[in-house]
């Protein structure tokens, strides 16, 4: 709780040492910018670069595993597949015999 009677003397001085190193900063800001800009251009040409070779490899794995996942999903499904095309085929042949459903 110190730490919030402290605040305004923290920002006091925050704002008091941003206004004596502005000057600095911004008279080192176009050297800054001189040294930085190129690794900024080559960071951001081997990320597009990564991404452009990774994104298909990785939307391959994802539909893989889509379809995988589909399939874990419907194996234990088979056995109620079974059983409603029993009672469908028993329904349709039923149905063709008497009269009472129709299709």
């Amino acid at each position: 709780m110190i730490w919030l009677l402290l605040l305004p003397f923290r920002l006091l001085f925050g704002v008091v040492f941003g206004l004596v190193a502005l000057p600095f900063v911004l008279l080192l800001l176009p050297f800054v910018l001189l040294l930085w800009l190129p690794f900024a251009i080559l960071k951001f040409t081997v990320k597009l670069a990564l991404g452009i070779v990774l994104l298909p490899i990785l939307a391959i794995i994802a539909v893989l595993g889509l379809l995988v996942g589909g399939i874990f999903v419907l194996v234990p499904l088979i056995p109620l597949l079974i059983v409603g095309f029993g009672v469908w085929a028993v329904w349709r042949m039923m149905a063709g015999s008497n009269g009472l459903v129709r299709t």
